[in-house]
């Protein structure tokens, strides 16, 4: 208790007046007991473990089946490689928080830690208007589908969600490194969060509130919008369809998928898009959970893990795996035995 006293004090002189924040102490959850905080850390543990090996077992199976080697799976592969990085960005540090007490995070780690969530989940929203896309053009246009997603025009999809969002958002790096922060060290959420960190700042916030306000708005609003009108092209195709079991499986598809996005857009909206003191601060953590953890830990049973053709890849995969083990252990018998 004396330590962990000691560790939220630690401040170094200032420029002005006063002393500069140094470190800061994540206070998320210090109000659980300390029974209920490791009840807690066990299960985000197990969450982010089973997020990662799902994920991982999606970028593999679509790297080795050449069933998955299309557009649909191709994007689904990245998707899964984005949420490995995105939950990790939140949820390894969360973890120690609660089943280690370690709360402390440095100034640099915290800027850091909250861009490449926001520039992450950005890459996430233009991921998910390229996945949906990808599925207007193959149930609305199959005849076309394949001289439309062509391999080169999928990689230069991806790479621009990715080049876009990360450059579009390293302006928070810039701004962030120029605040000063005095006074407490105390961040009432789990992770470094921009409504939380910037009421800690002694400097004036005003501009970066507005550009981040503006600029999440937009593209957790705009990237919704082109998701919806992807998606009510696709209904509207889906109403039309001849055969019942082509409009049941796609029905199927589709809902599931916008299970997930009414998760993540729900959350965002609740969170960036209203005004940050609309949002009570037990609500926010409560929200923020919702899309930093449980989004991540659903996404691989839903776009992938529940398909049949990813479950007949799995399995191949695992006979496979079973077979060359059996092998090398009948090698390795023979080689004793001689």
């Amino acid at each position: 208790m004396f330590l962990s006293r000691q560790v939220e004090l630690k401040y170094s002189m200032g420029p002005g007046n006063g002393t500069a924040v140094t470190e800061f102490v994540l206070d998320g959850f210090s109000g659980l007991t300390q029974r209920l905080q490791l009840f807690l850390s066990l299960v985000i543990l197990l969450m982010y473990l089973t997020t990662v090996i799902g994920n991982a077992t999606i970028i593999f199976l679509v790297c080795v089946d050449h069933h998955l080697q299309t557009p649909m799976y191709f994007f689904i592969s990245n998707l899964a490689f984005l949420e490995i990085w995105f939950t990790s960005s939140t949820s390894i540090k969360l973890f120690v928080n609660l089943g280690f007490g370690r709360r402390t995070i440095s100034l640099g780690t915290c800027f850091a830690q909250s861009y490449f969530y926001f520039a992450l989940g950005c890459t996430e929203f233009v991921l998910l208007v390229v996945m949906s896309f990808d599925r207007y053009v193959a149930i609305c246009q199959p005849l076309h589908y394949a001289a439309i997603m062509k391999p080169q025009l999928c990689i230069y999809l991806v790479v621009a969600a990715w080049v876009i969002s990360l450059t579009l958002f390293s302006y928070r790096l810039v701004l962030l490194y120029q605040l000063t922060f005095c006074g407490s060290n105390k961040i009432h959420h789990f992770f470094c969060d921009n409504s939380p960190l910037f009421k800690l700042s002694c400097s004036d916030t005003s501009l970066l509130w507005k550009i981040d306000s503006v600029l999440v708005s937009f593209v957790i609003l705009g990237s919704l919008c082109l998701t919806l009108a992807s998606y009510m092209r696709i209904l509207y195709c889906i109403l039309h369809l001849p055969a019942a079991s082509g409009r049941n499986k796609a029905f199927t598809t589709c809902s599931s998928h916008l299970t997930t996005l009414a998760i993540v857009y729900g959350s965002c909206i609740a969170l960036y898009a209203c005004p940050s003191g609309d949002v009570p601060l037990e609500t926010n953590r409560t929200v923020a959970l919702l899309n930093t953890v449980l989004y991540a830990f659903l996404n691989p049973f839903i776009y992938s893990l529940r398909n049949k053709t990813v479950i007949q890849a799995l399995n191949k995969a695992i006979a496979h795996a079973t077979m060359q083990l059996f092998h090398l252990l009948r090698c390795i018998s023979g080689q004793r035995f001689h």
